[in-house]
């Protein structure tokens, strides 16, 4: 029997992907584990691994082809001992997507796949019974893919009423929004879909259309550039979090020559390794384990909102914003608090570096406490971040700066910076973002408090 390869969720928010390479081709031998393709999301460039063992029957998306919905069919493969001829024939049809073939081009970074992630190839019922497959009505398991089982609870559908039209009967998304379309799928328990509808975000509205945007502009005078999967996601989650979001923000002013001094002092006792040092601190490095530290000592800011839940983080794992061509991606420090600041300082031009090149894995960049944003090295003085769900706070940390300032009744010269916390208002107050600020103010004032 034909085994169709369908595009893989590589991340849970993953709606579509550009398909940007295969590694096989048709008429190849595949066993599972092998990368057979290349895809690029909105972040990075990641591998994907066959499951099933067979011949390679039929690509039905090519290389290069954009917009490829998740669950779409990408190619066929033909089991062993299977005529690879009548595999082609027998399987199933290229989707009626979005997908719209583009240049090839060349992929300059790729991500390994995470390892507790489903695996992204042919959805056969081995491959998708680690990701707890939803009970049917009869005892059995019934297969289904994530973004399946999600849309059916917030529908309040029985997802194991639903007919597959997946992979040897697994339940996709399009199964999904048929049975919520016809209303043929008996509700799950109590859950009514008109309250699961009632309980689900408002749809994002658009912006103005083409149309409506050239007519102000003279014809010739511009080009358009359409907008890659990164920008439309960063839109997006920024869209988000402006309306669903009520932000707060505090600022302040903290001197910086106690942590310029000892910042310079640890870098010139960094030891060496092959003639260069193990480490070399920067400011960002210092903001990030203060910040980190703060959240530790007013852990009533570190947490996150949820409709019937306040989470209450553990640790601080700060996510840290990085310009990257056509937009920007926040790698996260993990347990910041615990670390040293030179640990902080080699993972992060790690983080950095492959963030640039596009080679970090989803765990890498998902997730986070809080976030830091920096923009002081552009010269900015000071500005407001916007807030990124999953977190409740941002920092966004200005250019520091020669500023005259009175001490004693006389005016001295200090370096300093200007900070803003942006809060979500719904679960840290004003007061609290304040004393969490004070907190953050006293390490990098007190830089010899992060060293112990």
């Amino acid at each position: 029997m034909p085994i169709n390869i369908t595009m893989p969720a590589l991340s849970p928010t993953m709606e579509e992907g550009n398909l940007a390479k295969w590694l096989v081709k048709e008429g190849d031998t595949v066993k599972s584990g092998d990368v057979i393709a290349e895809i690029e999301t909105d972040k990075a460039t990641m591998e994907v691994e066959a499951v099933d063992e067979g011949t390679v029957a039929k690509i039905v998306v090519p290389a290069g082809t954009e917009g490829v919905k998740v669950n779409s069919l990408i190619a066929i493969l033909a089991a062993d001992g299977e005529d690879v001829s009548a595999a082609a024939a027998g399987g199933g049809s290229a989707p009626k997507a979005d997908a719209k073939p583009a240049e090839a081009k060349p992929v300059e970074a790729k991500a390994e796949a995470p390892k507790d992630a489903e695996k992204p190839a042919a959805a056969a019922p081995a491959a998708t019974a680690s990701a707890g497959p939803a009970p049917a009505k009869d005892g059995n398991r019934v297969f289904s893919s994530p973004l399946a089982r999600r849309l059916a609870k917030e529908a309040g559908i029985d997802i194991s009423a639903v007919s597959g039209s997946g992979p040897h009967g697994r339940v996709v998304k399009s199964d999904v929004e048929k049975a919520a379309a016809s209303g043929g799928a008996k509700p799950a328990a109590a859950a009514a879909p008109a309250a699961a509808a009632a309980a689900a975000p408002a749809a994002a509205p658009k912006g103005m259309s083409d149309d409506a945007v050239l007519k102000l502009f003279d014809e010739g005078s511009y080009e358009l550039v359409p907008h890659d999967g990164m920008r439309k996601t960063i839109a997006k989650r920024l869209q988000e979090s402006k309306q669903t979001i009520p932000h707060f923000y505090v600022s302040v002013d903290v001197e910086l020559d106690a942590l310029l001094a000892l910042r310079a002092q640890l870098n010139d006792s960094s030891p060496r390794k092959e003639d260069k040092p193990a480490y070399k601190l920067s400011v960002n490095d210092m903001v990030i384990k203060a910040m980190a530290l703060a959240l530790r000592d007013v852990p009533d800011a570190n947490v996150s909102w949820t409709d019937t839940n306040m989470v209450k983080h553990k640790h601080a794992d700060v996510g840290v914003a990085v310009s990257i061509p056509g937009g920007l991606i926040t790698p996260i420090i993990r347990k910041a608090e615990l670390k040293t600041l030179s640990a902080i300082s080699n993972e992060m031009k790690d983080l950095g570096k492959r963030a640039k090149e596009r080679k970090l894995k989803p765990e890498e960049y998902q997730g986070g406490t809080t976030a830091v944003s920096n923009m002081g090295m552009m010269g900015v003085s000071n500005f407001a971040a916007v807030v990124n769900p999953p977190h409740a706070t941002i920092l966004a940390v200005g250019a520091g700066t020669e500023r005259v300032v009175v001490k004693k009744g006389e005016m001295v010269i200090v370096n300093a910076m200007t900070v803003t916390l942006s809060t979500d208002h719904r679960c840290v107050d004003g007061a609290l973002g304040a004393e969490l600020l004070g907190a953050f103010k006293r390490y990098i004032e007190n830089p010899m408090g992060m060293l112990v």
